[in-house]
């Protein structure tokens, strides 16, 4: 049965259509909201809230073939309800080594991870929104700014404003260029 398919049919109210549709994403998404949340608990309740979104909204969807996206909108609009009614932010304290260690390649790469972990904490809910969305879920500009119901132009400027915060929020250079990051990994 095709996608297409199972869509309409969920959206007549077919239960078991609609879990084989959410069977598929279900880890991508909660790996997304984590990206955005920093929590797995939050990250859960994030998807679930998009999932029942999806349950209650899917009859009006009007494009079945643009599931997916509207999925990944639902989930990121989770992401960021959820961020806007947090109160506060876990404490954080960072330990800075005396003496940066000696590390072989596996270790370098993931201290290198590490840092961007840090650093990414420190950015604002839109901006970690664009870097998870253009560089973890793998989406053209385009197809983000239409996810997050913003004007091209306005998604490439935030993308270039997320990469110069998280340059400075890890203590890199902000006008250097741009590292290759794809899957949430550098090049």
């Amino acid at each position: 049965m095709s996608q297409r398919e199972l869509v309409e049919r969920a959206g007549r109210g077919d239960h078991d259509a609609f879990a084989v549709l959410l069977r598929g994403s279900i880890g991508r998404l909660e790996a997304m909201a984590w990206l955005m949340l920093r929590d797995h608990d939050l990250a859960r309740d994030a998807v679930q809230d998009a999932f029942i979104r999806a349950w209650r909204d899917l009859p009006g969807l009007r494009d079945p073939d643009r599931f997916e996206a509207w999925l990944h909108r639902l989930a990121m609009n989770a992401c960021l309800d959820l961020t806007r009614r947090r109160r506060r932010r876990p404490i954080e304290v960072e330990l800075t080594p005396v003496a940066p260690a000696v590390t072989s390649d596996a270790s370098l790469h993931v201290a290198q991870r590490d840092e961007l972990e840090r650093g990414f904490v420190h950015l604002s809910a839109e901006h970690r929104a664009v870097l998870v969305l253009h560089y973890y879920v793998g989406m053209p500009m385009p197809a983000l700014a239409s996810t997050l119901g913003i004007p091209l132009g306005t998604a490439q400027s935030r993308l270039g404003r997320a990469l110069i915060a998280l340059r400075i929020a890890i203590g890199a250079d902000p006008d250097a260029e741009p590292a290759s990051v794809r899957g949430g990994q550098t090049a």
